[in-house]
């Protein structure tokens, strides 16, 4: 069996959010294997991954079953992840579009733990899955674009695995998912504390801070920097209004455009 565990020299999970059939598992698996991945994740299967179909499916891949790591949440699947690509086959609002994965192949290399996730098989993955990723991919098709779960695996893998004869970027250690969905939980915390938000607003006004840092690729050290400066806005606010002078007033955000957007999440 292959044992090599990388794409190309690097350490790349895969992640299926919600699968609803043993075999498009199995022929995931099978595919992964194909391009040299083996971390197989799953968000609250529907189905048993371990079922004779899956394990017939993914052919000489079974062991990928085997040692699929299962989840009940996209946030601690990815909490160990330096990188999260998603995969959409369309724009949303409110979200950075998907890039061609030959645009988004030098940043994966670089990575030192990245991770590909693939949505449902009916729907793909919703806003809030997309939220928790970095960056976003659509695979280039024709005028029918629907892939199977399989297709979309060996795909966006093989453009990756294209650049394994290429000089890698020197790799770079970003902030883990984790480290980055603490410090979007203080941001929205100092933002509805100095007026920038409101309970209303919250929401979608993170949403586009979450964009604009995701894009950044933040070190785990500049995540705590800029956590420093969270803390020091909380503490100043804090303190003037336990000293009692003047304290800041509600206001709409100067720099947050307002946003009619529906509640629903919207699928892929």
């Amino acid at each position: 069996m292959h044992r090599c565990g990388t794409i190309g020299g690097v350490n790349l999970a895969v992640v299926l959010v919600s699968p609803k059939t043993p075999g498009n598992i199995g022929s995931a698996a099978r595919a992964m294997l194909n391009m040299g991945a083996r971390d197989l994740r799953l968000v609250a299967p529907r189905c048993d991954h371990l079922d004779s179909g899956a394990v017939a499916m993914a052919v000489h891949a079974a062991e990928l079953l085997r040692e699929a790591k299962v989840y009940p949440t996209l946030r601690e699947a990815l909490a160990d992840r330096d990188l999260s690509v998603g995969t959409t086959a369309r724009l949303r609002a409110d979200l950075a579009p998907p890039q061609h994965p030959a645009y988004v192949r030098p940043l994966v290399r670089a990575a030192a733990a990245p991770a590909l996730v693939f949505g449902p098989e009916e729907t793909g993955l919703i806003n809030s899955d997309l939220e928790q990723c970095q960056l976003a991919v659509r695979i280039p098709t024709g005028d029918y674009a629907s892939l199977n779960l399989a297709q979309a695996v060996l795909l966006v893998c093989y453009e990756f695995l294209q650049g394994q004869d290429e000089l890698p970027e020197r790799q770079r250690k970003t902030a883990t998912r984790e480290e980055m969905e603490a410090l979007y939980g203080h941001l929205r915390e100092t933002m509805t504390l100095i007026g920038y938000t409101d309970a209303v607003r919250a929401r979608h006004t993170l949403r586009l801070w979450r964009a604009t840092l995701d894009r950044a690729l933040m070190s785990s050290a500049e995540s705590r920097l800029f956590r420093g400066l969270l803390r020091q806005v909380q503490w100043k606010v804090e303190d003037a209004a336990a000293r009692g002078t003047t304290a800041p007033r509600q206001a709409p955000a100067p720099d947050a455009p307002e946003l009619d957007l529906p509640d629903t999440e919207q699928n892929s």
